[in-house]
């Protein structure tokens, strides 16, 4: 089933809140006063579609970057005769004293606030307006929901003496909460008296009061007979802790799970305390020890815990206290103990660190309220997925993009995420992957570039979007992963790695691509960006990979967008380019791509003339006797000086070289060339070589473009025979076969090019009837 979730579309409902809320003054409200956002008058929504609105809302404040949140938005809930709300989840920084302040009227049945650190006392007393008719509260990690501000002085000028001081508020309790049964206090601030606060809670039955310590907690015994769940995670326990558990015997779900790294804990478990819970609490269905030290042996001797087939019935359990256990527990939690790695686990869920399937019960149990575990347990999937293969891909998949969108600004999961997403994404599981999951993939990891200039969290990004088909799979955030990877590009510090990495990943973006996405990128400071980083090499003396690259991105970027084309002459490209040359003589990757770019310029009609001085044309013409990469400089040289000499003799303004001698040595660089040339280009578009054929002022670059032709359609039929049809080239060829200036073997040359593809449209055609 988790394969069919992550392949089906998203349901109407989600498409239609995600629009609603991207589009609110377009749908469902209008602007008062050009700033408060308000509700038509004419709508009523209820709660399905409340929840969902302001549930959506959270989330994608908090993971897409580009969705402004309104301050005015949790006012648009205030009046439960047009909207009602009952179940929300709102989270961290989002939700001030103010938005609460704005639903207090609304009948909360559920309310989780997590880690919402902005909410002061002020929200205390918000709270008291729902009491009436919440049945569940989270307040897990707000830790300064009970503190007030007190102002000492009162008076104005004493103020600038005496700021405001946080008090802790001692006099709030849950009196009049008549219906609340789940409450989460986590990391419940030192100093709030949780027995009294408890206290008018007439019958709870789930309690978690993860990372608070107690020494007395007694007063959970008034909750003996209706507690059915209780989280101590991170409570140093102790043999009085061990007795008042023992008797909540309606427990089903017990965690007094601990991480082991984070504070010295006096407590053992022992296999008399396992025992006394195995005993006492019979309707126990789930119970976490993660991360306990147990102090003596209470496995069974290896021999026979090896026997037999792997079972999870109570009577073979390898752990002799869990023998007493009347059926097996739903979940066990072993993360981090040496238990987890015994045979015989009467559970059918456990987490541990023994093998994918426990890893994956961790990351999943533990993500929500404890990145410090998860960010250890996804370290571990990091080393499955890199060394072994992973059997439950599409889980793993999803649990580790939940723990990244749920933990954006903790540095360690972003760290071991993103280097787990490197692997989990990598070509040997491409094929089991849905769009919809690669899409959101991609989504976290641009979010974790953006909240994160750390370099190995930027680093693992990077390799992690080399994962995926350049540009088409990242087309949906087209703008967004150019603009960061410009930015890494920009900083002034940088790591040698990443800009490899980066400057490869752009080049791949504009490579392939409409002109008005490489249009935007220009925009966008592409052009000065990689023509800084060529400065730098050019400084440092170094043609590296990144040098390579960034030429290359240049020649893709330009590739028939003339606004393009302009800013890298206006940057000074061409001194650039001089100076490549002179200092890497031998570089023949870099002479192509550097000459595939100048061509691109010189298919631009008002730049020619920037090309037109004798320090340009003699380089161009010395080029062409260049034998760097096959023919591919030489013949890019030669395809510069052919739209040059297209504009004529009169747009020669130089006396050095003459346009007769270039043209002779035009004419013997194109017959030294091997027809047959395997080619390093790719054209999308015959255009700009088309051009060159109707016209009899320079016979040579009618030659070129028909060579060029020629040598395509004979290689690669497939690809350009279509083109050149397409494109209406056949006419062009025909009528300049029976033009009077274009040269003999020009013709020749034209004749064979319109064969080749009436010859290979013969071949193609549709005989089946």
């Amino acid at each position: 089933s988790l394969k069919m979730a992550s392949d089906s579309p998203e349901s109407l409902m989600a498409l239609c809140t995600d629009y609603c809320l991207r589009n609110l003054e377009g749908t469902l409200c209008y602007l008062l006063d050009n700033e408060t956002l308000r509700l038509h008058p004419d709508i009523f929504l209820p709660s399905e579609i409340c929840d969902k609105l302001v549930n959506e809302y959270v989330e994608l404040v908090k993971t897409d970057s580009i969705f402004e949140p309104h301050e005015s938005f949790f006012t648009l809930f205030s009046d439960p005769r047009s909207t009602r709300l009952a179940r929300i989840h709102l989270r961290e920084q989002i939700v001030q004293d103010q938005d609460l302040e704005a639903i207090r009227k609304q009948d909360l049945v559920e309310l989780y606030l997590t880690n919402c650190e902005k909410l002061t006392a002020k929200s205390l007393q918000t709270l008291v307006s729902f009491s009436h008719t919440l049945i569940s509260l989270s307040l897990f990690g707000c830790c300064n929901i009970f503190y007030e501000e007190e102002n000492p002085g009162g008076c104005e000028d004493d103020c600038l003496v005496n700021p405001t001081r946080q008090v802790l508020v001692k006099d709030f309790t849950f009196e009049g909460f008549s219906r609340l049964r789940f409450l989460n206090l986590g990391r419940l601030i030192e100093g709030v008296n949780v027995e009294t606060l408890l206290r008018p809670l007439a019958s709870l039955a789930a309690l978690d009061l993860s990372g608070v310590q107690l020494n007395d907690v007694g007063f959970l015994t008034q909750w003996k007979d209706s507690l059915v769940s209780l989280v101590l995670y991170n409570m140093d326990l102790s043999e009085e802790h061990i007795q008042v558990i023992a008797q909540l015997r309606k427990l089903r779900h017990l965690d007094i799970s601990r991480d082991h790294l984070s504070s010295y804990y006096k407590f053992k478990l022992t296999r008399r305390v396992l025992n006394l819970f195995v005993e006492n609490l019979v309707n126990l269905t789930s119970l976490d020890i993660s991360g306990h030290t147990m102090l003596e042996n209470c496995t069974i001797p290896s021999m026979e815990e090896k026997m037999g087939q792997t079972s999870i019935e109570p009577a073979k359990s390898s752990i002799a206290p869990f023998r007493g256990l009347k059926r097996p527990l739903q979940f066990l939690g072993l993360f981090e103990t040496s238990l987890c790695r015994l045979t015989h686990i009467p559970a059918y869920k456990v987490s541990g660190d023994k093998n994918e399937e426990q890893v994956l019960n961790a990351i999943e149990a533990y993500t929500e309220h404890r990145p410090e575990i998860t960010s250890r347990a996804i370290n571990l999937l990091f080393d499955i997925a890199r060394i072994e293969r992973c059997s439950q891909l599409l889980r793993a998949l999803q649990l580790v993009i939940t723990a990244l969108k749920c933990h954006k600004d903790d540095k360690n999961i972003q760290v071991t995420g993103s280097a787990a997403l490197f692997y989990l994404t990598n070509s040997e599981y491409r094929m089991e992957q849905s769009v919809k999951l690669r899409r959101q993939v991609i989504q976290v990891v641009l979010n974790g570039m953006e909240s994160y200039q750390e370099v190995t969290v930027q680093r693992n990004c990077c390799l992690t979007l080399c994962n995926f088909s350049i540009p088409e799979e990242l087309e949906f955030q087209y703008r967004r992963v150019n603009e960061l990877l410009l930015n890494i590009l920009n900083q002034s510090r940088q790591d040698e790695s990443i800009q490899r990495i980066a400057v490869h990943l752009c080049n791949a973006l504009v490579c392939q691509v409409d002109n008005d996405h490489k249009e935007a990128v220009g925009k966008m400071g592409f052009v000065m960006t990689m023509l800084k980083l060529i400065q730098k090499k050019l400084a440092d003396k170094t043609c590296d990979q990144v040098m390579e690259f960034s030429w290359s991105a240049l020649w893709n970027i330009t590739d028939e967008t003339p606004d393009n084309c302009e800013m890298f002459l206006n940057y000074s490209g061409m001194k650039l380019f001089l100076e490549c040359l002179k200092e890497f003589p031998e570089k023949q990757e870099l002479h192509r791509n550097m000459l595939g770019l100048l061509g691109n310029v010189a298919e631009v009609k008002e730049l020619r003339p920037q090309l037109m001085t004798s320090q340009f044309i003699s380089v161009f013409s010395n080029l062409l006797e260049s034998k760097a990469d096959g023919i591919e400089v030489s013949y890019n040289a030669c395809g510069v000086l052919s739209h040059i000499m297209f504009d004529g003799p009169e747009a020669w303004g130089i006396c050095e070289p003459h346009r007769e001698e270039v043209v002779k040595r035009m004419w013997a660089a194109i017959q030294s060339w091997d027809i047959n040339s395997r080619r390093n280009i790719n054209y999308r578009s015959f255009e700009p070589i088309l051009r060159l054929l109707p016209q009899g002022i320079s016979p040579v670059s009618q030659h070129w473009a028909t060579w060029a032709l020629y040598n395509l359609v004979s290689v690669y039929p497939d690809k350009y025979c279509p083109l050149l049809i397409k494109e209406g080239g056949i006419p062009l060829l025909k009528d300049m076969i029976k033009m009077a200036s274009a040269r003999q073997e020009t013709k020749e040359m034209a004749r064979k090019v319109i064969e080749h593809c009436s010859n290979f449209k013969e071949e193609n055609m549709d005989t089946s009837r």
